[in-house]
């Protein structure tokens, strides 16, 4: 990501993010010199706001920065909205940076679509993934970029001098991990998604209202109703009395007070982990 915005980016240029965004983003924004433009999705559904799209694109952006399934919200973008938010980037001549890592992570029959296969977006397209989270390799930080060959032979030349390459046995390995066959990814849905509905029957059973996840491995959670200050002491409170850790909804906003009702949870854990949160979180909310 950070090859890519250094790559097509110059200082005071400006970048569209919808928001709530993967808080990485804005530090790679900042290396670039350039000025985010911030695309607040409406939930429940994080639903896009043509209106703020449009005062977006008004300035002119350089870039757009699109994750697709989405990290903290678990938002996947459907065929119609990519081509509105297409033909925004054709008609503005802005390039798209598509965050894709979650690809295969997907609930409900939903669909990933892929930016640069869209009409006209192909030369103006970078689409990033990796397999960290398809084949929970996280630690091993491997990951690939596609665009076309004017874009690569940019980013080529940054990505040299910021990291040289990714270690060569987690490389191969990485080309084993590609080559599974379908059924692993069918599994890999089915799993996560079974494990989400269970985070969800836990949350409906407290009363506690979730922002349903379409994709990724995350859940925004509201909190605003449970009596703490904010999202923060919430966090705090919750892995103090529970030792049960959650991320600030406040962290992936740009104005902090806007994600103060919310934390985000992952699931992507052990069945048996998942299931001591049930009984940890029945306790916390004296509801066990």
């Amino acid at each position: 990501m950070v090859a890519s915005l250094l790559a097509l980016v110059n200082p005071g240029e400006k970048v569209v993010i919808f928001e709530p965004f993967y808080e990485n983003y804005l530090p790679g924004l900042a290396l670039c010199g350039a000025t985010p433009v911030f695309v607040r999705l409406q939930d429940p559904d994080w639903a896009i706001d043509l209106d703020e799209l449009q005062k977006a694109f008004d300035q002119e952006p350089k870039a757009l920065i699109l994750n697709t399934p989405a990290n903290p919200s678990g938002k996947v973008f459907s065929l119609s909205e990519m081509e509105t938010v297409a033909q925004f980037c054709r008609e503005h001549g802005t390039y798209v940076i598509t965050d894709e890592i979650y690809e295969h992570i997907l609930y409900d029959g939903c669909e990933h679509i892929n930016m640069a296969r869209l009409p006209g977006m192909w030369e103006r397209t970078v689409t990033i993934s990796g397999i960290s989270k398809t084949y929970s390799a996280t630690g091993w930080r491997v990951g690939y970029v596609m665009a076309n060959s004017g874009l690569m032979a940019a980013i080529r030349k940054v990505h040299d001098y910021l990291v040289v390459a990714a270690p060569t046995p987690f490389q191969m390995a990485g080309v084993v991990a590609m080559s599974l066959p379908d059924s692993y990814y069918r599994d890999l849905k089915e799993s996560y998604q079974a494990q989400r509905d269970y985070l969800l029957e836990i949350f409906q059973g407290l009363s506690i209202p979730v922002l349903r996840p379409s994709g990724a491995y995350y859940m925004m959670v509201r909190i605003d109703g449970l009596g703490y200050k904010d999202d923060e002491a919430f966090a705090m409170a919750l892995v103090e009395k529970a030792g049960l850790a959650v991320v600030p909804g406040s962290s992936f906003y740009h104005r902090p007070e806007d994600g103060r009702d919310k934390v985000r949870i992952c699931f992507a854990k052990s069945w048996e982990t998942l299931r001591e949160v049930r009984a940890r979180l029945q306790k916390f909310l004296g509801k066990a």
